[in-house]
């Protein structure tokens, strides 16, 4: 099966790729390679897979990608995901997130495309309170520009399937954390913050709770919606490891036998949605999928990864330290 992967250089979809080569799938990665991208993620499998750098907003190539590769589905990836960065500018998110899906489904409409698989995310929801769950037919509630941008692609999506028929399954995952995340998001921002004895910020007081998901077992999930998945539905993928953020933090400092001393409280996010919690029972008992990491597990693999590849994150640190200046204000 020939495989087109949007934002295959990035954390999520480089994943995707490295299990797709073991299940002998064709993989053809279209990615722009903005930033947080990189094609080291994909190192070991690169001569495997057929690469285009382009940006999805650029509809004649991403025709000229369709006609000459013909792909049978599509696993739609690229997104812009920092939410830090969509409060301080929403413009590329919109551009990105909404346009880029816009132009792809479009052209999707014109070759026989099996499925579309269009990778979404739990902030669409919004926020819960202490109690309950999000479940596949909960209101979209989106509380960030970043959220608000991927709840729009979200819809085009469903919008596609409903109007033309195009082949369209939603995904909404919950965190995912692993190796070779981009050193923007919250436990890799920890991880190195601690190794390098500096303070560690939490926003507000780390009451936030998040489901944290290894990106192994994303990926895996994925695999079975393209298998077994019906166009036009829309599948959680969560893992019931919910967690506050501050115990989050505390776990990782103490696999790295680092002092909860460098916790340093910072002034909280505009729009810090409190909880995120998905419900799975659609893609338990349809597709017989629930994942397989435990966050203890995951947490421990994740860390001694970084500790190993430093040099790989310390290049990608150099980019972020303005933009911990401007982020993490200390209250």
């Amino acid at each position: 099966m020939r495989i087109l992967v949007t934002g295959g250089a990035g954390f999520m979809g480089s994943e995707f790729i490295r299990q797709a080569i073991g299940k002998d799938y064709e993989i053809i990665l279209l990615d722009k390679l903005t930033y947080a991208a990189d094609l080291k993620r994909i190192e070991e499998v690169e001569k495997d897979i057929i690469f285009y750098k382009a940006d999805i907003n650029n509809r004649e190539f991403a025709d000229h990608i369709f006609k000459k590769e013909k792909p049978r589905v599509v696993v739609h990836w690229a997104a812009e995901s920092h939410v830090d960065r969509s409060i301080m500018d929403a413009s590329p998110f919109i551009d990105t997130n909404v346009r880029g899906t816009q132009v792809l489904l479009d052209v999707a409409r014109d070759y026989e495309i099996e499925k579309f698989i269009n990778i979404s995310t739990d902030e669409v929801y919004g926020e819960l309170g202490t109690e309950g769950q999000f479940f596949e037919v909960s209101p979209l509630k989106p509380n960030s520009p970043y959220a608000v941008s991927k709840t729009s692609a979200d819809m085009l999506g469903r919008a596609y399937f409903r109007t033309y028929g195009l082949p369209v399954i939603t995904v909404r995952p919950s965190n995912n954390y692993g190796p070779w995340q981009y050193p923007e998001k919250l436990i890799p921002v920890v991880i190195l913050k601690a190794m390098d004895n500096k303070p560690v910020p939490v926003y507000a007081r780390g009451e936030n709770v998040r489901e944290w998901l290894y990106v192994s077992d994303c990926a895996d999930a994925v695999f079975q919606i393209i298998d077994r998945g019906k166009a036009g539905e829309i599948y959680n993928i969560g893992s019931g490891q919910e967690r506050k953020n501050i115990d989050t933090v505390k776990t990782i400092l103490k696999i790295l036998d680092k002092s909860e001393d460098l916790i340093e409280f910072v002034k909280d996010r505009p729009g810090h949605d409190y909880r995120y919690s998905l419900n799975i029972d659609k893609i338990k008992g349809e597709l017989s999928w629930q994942a397989g990491i435990k966050f203890q597990e995951g947490i421990e693999k994740t860390v001694k990864w970084y500790v190993s590849n430093i040099d790989w994150v310390e290049k990608k640190v150099n980019y972020l330290k303005s933009l911990w200046e401007k982020v993490y204000v200390k209250t």
